[in-house]
């Protein structure tokens, strides 16, 4: 079986979000709950590296100031890896509100974290689920999104 970093960060939040345990189990607990499900060493050791990056970037996002009337322009890099819907996508929801400026950042900083080549709409909505998750007073932002990505997929958490 060939689990993406991606594969295992979603079985984390499907196993947390709707747990009533502490909010952030130490590493050692992720690791064995995650090895216990049968992922592989290296996907294990690359997500956990990933949470300790959005952990890390929280930080950034207390400091985001006023909505910005700014255009953001892709590199070269982030339009090979993120494809015209992709950034579309994260630009809308920056405009609706979901989004800001400095989350959006963040979301992009952890979407090219994943190393997947091939980033499509679905891991860029379940990772700003994660990112609006695991911050503080975006609970709001959390709901709206979770409308969106659920609305497609009705019966994927219970």
């Amino acid at each position: 079986m060939k689990e993406t970093v991606l594969d295992v960060l979603m079985y984390l939040f499907e196993s947390f979000v709707d747990s009533d345990d502490e909010p952030e189990p130490d590493r050692n607990e992720l690791r064995e709950e995650l090895e216990r499900a049968g992922f592989r060493d290296r996907e294990i050791d690359r997500a956990l590296d990933w949470l300790d990056g959005l952990n890390a970037s929280e930080m950034l996002s207390t400091v985001a100031g006023p909505r910005s009337t700014t255009v953001r322009i892709f590199d070269r890099f982030e339009q090979e890896r993120l494809d015209s819907s992709c950034r579309g996508y994260l630009l809308h929801l920056e405009q609706v509100g979901i989004l800001t400026p400095t989350q959006r950042e963040l979301v992009i900083d952890r979407l090219l974290a994943l190393d997947d080549t091939d980033i499509d709409i679905e891991q860029v909505k379940w990772v700003i689920m994660m990112l609006l998750f695991s911050q503080p007073g975006q609970e709001q932002a959390y709901a709206r999104m979770a409308d969106l990505v659920f609305a497609d997929d009705p019966g994927w958490l219970h």
